[in-house]
């Protein structure tokens, strides 16, 4: 997550190896459905969707549904990864407001179409798609601020969110990877840049706007469908409904402080046992994540955000520096929060429009310059230091051969202040999170072997964000003790079990 040289074109693998709607009633119904609209038939509803059908669907629609054979099929389909492409679904609406989305989900409830539902296009699992109906929520990406709160259209961008809260000196905590939607990491937790400062992004959450299984819009908040809203704070996106719109509490931003240090590799395992231990000792300002990299080289790499001046920055990373040994590299720099956030998306010598993906589609933009990424992930996260043996143990397994890179952001702070059961993400004790990060040939492999070979030193908790298809016990992996009531809320509001994942819950 270090600048990339002017002119140089960024994708997430190369991110990750070098640093990496107003509101409306609570529970209000949608409009009655539009002509030609996919509206109940009734009980004596068949099953199966002939083509009068999704022309139907097409016209009762504000947004656009794209199908086999139309010119926009193979770039609509796509997600980020390319492993994905062999996926056809039968069809993917741009949903322009609630009322679309409301539209699809009768559509698919009444013509048994499986559902997905994308916002990024950033599941692990490629899980944000199927062979039914794919509802995207990029064209709902209006981003607006009034008296310390955000509205932001579930399909916005993180690069976006970032731009244009910045225009009012605010900002919500989030993640990095700048295209990624904002539905999907709220809703499975938020894990991102200024997290022990200001929390997960679910924690800033005040009101989600969902669009149920029944084709109800709930505003959901403390007060209102309570159990929902606790719910879509760490359960998981895609699981209980399709979001359109949150309600974010923002804080005021001002100049940071960025950091890029590297050690030389024969000091990796020194390196995870010293910031494992410095990382909780420092103040909640303070933000960081190690990377052990394994690309054409090996490298150790300490990147992150101050929430103060250069001078403390940098008295902190001495203390660190102590510990581990003297830095191979180093840079210590003020920026504006924008700033800051750029730089951590890896687009610090590109503009916000150019910090996108090429297209014409929604989400997408003429002048893009990122490049999709394959890739193989894994995640752990550790709720207590590990010894001696297990940074050993991982320092060995990143130094195979192979092009991968494991990241492990630091938690704690204003994080591990909430109760694990104040909302779905249960991993409030946790000191960090850990993926592991793969590509080219031997990615998958590479992947499981190091993610076995640390679950002795790290144990079963990981980040439904992180989702993994392989992972056994996920249930109780992703949510701990708050899995039973997840269970409940789910049957509550999708009886029916409209949206359906292989891990859902």
């Amino acid at each position: 997550m270090e600048p990339v040289p002017a002119g140089r074109t960024l994708d997430r693998r190369t991110l990750l190896r070098i640093g990496g709607m107003a509101a409306l009633s609570a529970g209000a119904g949608l409009p009655p459905a539009r002509a030609g609209s996919s509206a109940p038939a009734g009980p004596s509803a068949r099953t199966g969707p002939r083509p009068s059908d999704w022309n139907a669907l097409r016209r009762g629609l504000e947004g656009r549904l794209i199908r086999p054979g139309d010119a926009a099929y193979d770039a609509a389909r796509r997600l980020f990864d390319p492993a994905h492409d062999a996926v056809r679904p039968a069809g993917v609406a741009y949903c322009a407001n609630p009322s679309d989305v409301a539209e699809c989900v009768t559509f698919a409830r009444r013509l048994g179409v499986p559902l997905a539902v994308r916002s990024g296009g950033h599941s692990y699992a490629g899980w944000s798609t199927g062979t039914g109906l794919v509802v995207d929520v990029s064209p709902m990406r209006k981003v607006s601020h009034a008296s310390g709160r955000a509205t932001v259209g579930a399909g916005a961008k993180l690069v976006d969110v970032y731009d244009r809260l910045a225009a009012h000196g605010v900002s919500i905590p989030a993640g990095s990877c700048p295209t990624v939607g904002v539905s999907g990491l709220a809703l499975g937790g938020g894990i991102g840049v200024v997290a022990r400062k200001y929390g997960l992004t679910c924690d800033v959450m005040e009101s989600v706007q969902i669009v149920t299984a029944d084709g109800r819009l709930l505003t959901c908040d403390a007060d209102h469908h309570p159990d929902l809203f606790w719910a879509s704070r760490g359960g998981g996106g895609g699981n209980l409904g399709v979001a359109v719109s949150f309600g974010f509490r923002t804080h005021r931003t001002r100049e940071v402080t960025v950091f890029f240090l590297h050690w030389p590799w024969r000091r990796a395992a020194r390196a995870v046992r010293a910031w494992q231990a410095w990382t909780p000792s420092v103040p909640d300002e303070m933000w960081s994540t190690l990377h052990l990299s394994r690309s054409g080289g090996t490298d150790v790499q300490l990147a992150g955000v101050y929430l103060g001046g250069k001078a403390e920055c940098e008295r902190l990373l001495d203390r660190l520096a102590d510990r581990i040994g003297p830095v191979s590299s180093s840079s210590v720099r003020k920026r504006s929060y924008r700033q800051a956030m750029m730089i951590m998306a890896g687009c610090s010598s590109l503009s916000v429009s150019q910090c996108h993906q090429d297209g014409s589609l929604p989400g997408q933009t003429r002048d893009g310059r990122l490049s999709r990424a394959g890739f193989t992930a894994k995640s752990h996260l550790a709720y207590r230091p590990i010894s001696e043996a297990g940074a050993e143990r991982l320092a060995a397994e990143v130094a195979r051969p192979g092009d991968h890179t494991v990241l492990m952001d630091a938690l704690g702070g204003a994080v591990g202040r909430v109760r694990p059961d104040a909302t779905a993400f249960p991993h409030r004790a946790a000191l960090y999170s850990v993926q592991y990060y793969a590509h080219r040939s031997g990615a998958a492999a590479w992947a499981r072997r190091a993610h076995a070979a640390m679950r002795p030193h790290f144990g079963d908790h990981a980040y439904v964000n992180y989702i993994d298809p392989e992972l056994r016990g996920w249930r109780d992996a992703y949510y701990g003790a708050n899995a039973a009531r997840l269970a409940r809320v789910k049957a509550a509001y999708d009886p029916g079990r409209l949206f359906r994942l292989p891990q859902g819950v």
